[in-house]
């Protein structure tokens, strides 16, 4: 099912690509865009992660660096029988964790500063058991290449406000002028709709299987109330710089704004909800 949603992703996006290739610069352009948007598509099929890690700054981690988390994941891939994901900590104030890789065989997990600060382990254990449980639901791969094509189409969209401004193409072949402003409005929009449309059943289902993973739904609820009231009072200087990434997080870290108008994340109290029915709560 996974698989024919990337490709479904894939095929949005290389179209997106094409129009913002006409608008800035008519058959040509969308020619140049498609060639683009087909050598982008294997890149980051195989490269995506590695991308995403290196926007955050991630840094891998071994059981020397960070014994407590990497323990606790490596315990939790032998319950889940799943190969052991590498390991990252980011140095973010705000707490939050992700997954990411093509498959279970490359995934990685990282985790924020912030994130091991204000956690118990027993929190910490349920808020990685939901990001092994992304891996496990071979969701990273979608997530991943959305994050690395939306701020692809997001620098795009950026130079054709430049070319909107100062252009002075013909625009019936489509460069600049008001088809390039249009462009520069609705493409980060469009890519924001495609992750939102990809994004929310997940996490339900990711909180189901971490649950089960980690021996304990109440662990990650309460982890999740924390995130929660954290992502509110401490921002992320690292998410604010690049948005595209947010829906990878367990917690939206984009607080009000155009982070809520697109949140690819269901309310946290809902989630929280399901967990405790789990328990018969």
């Amino acid at each position: 099912m996974n698989t024919m949603k990337t490709a479904m992703l894939l095929a949005a996006l290389t179209a997106l690509f094409m129009m913002i290739g006409f608008a800035l610069g008519g058959q040509g352009g969308m020619l140049i865009a498609l060639l683009f948007a087909g050598g982008m598509n294997l890149y980051a099929y195989w490269n995506s992660d590695q991308m995403v890690l290196r926007m955050h700054n991630a840094q891998e981690v071994g059981p020397r660096e960070a014994p407590e988390l990497y323990g606790l994941v490596q315990s939790l891939a032998k319950r889940g029988k799943m190969p052991m994901p590498k390991v990252y900590v980011i140095h973010d104030p705000s707490p939050n964790a992700f997954a990411t890789g093509r498959d279970p065989e490359h995934a990685a997990v990282a985790a924020t500063t912030g994130l091991m600060q204000i956690l118990t382990r027993e929190e910490l254990a349920g808020v990685m058991a939901h990001e092994l449980g992304h891996v496990m639901n071979r969701d990273t791969l979608i997530s991943t290449i959305s994050a690395t094509f939306a701020g692809a189409i997001t620098a795009i969209a950026n130079m054709a406000q430049f070319a909107a401004i100062f252009g002075n193409r013909d625009e019936e072949e489509g460069g600049g002028g008001p088809m390039g402003l249009i462009m520069m409005i609705l493409a980060p929009i469009a890519a924001a709709l495609i992750q939102m449309a990809i994004s929310r059943t997940r996490e339900y289902k990711a909180d189901r299987v971490g649950a089960e993973l980690c021996g304990n739904p109440l662990w990650l609820a309460s982890a999740l109330h924390k995130l929660e009231r954290g992502v509110q009072q401490i921002p992320s200087p690292v998410a604010q710089a690049h948005p595209e990434a947010a829906h990878l997080y367990i917690c939206n870290p984009l607080a009000g704004g155009l982070g809520s108008l697109f949140s690819t994340h269901p309310p946290i109290p809902e989630r929280i909800r399901k967990l405790q029915r789990m328990t018969g709560r």
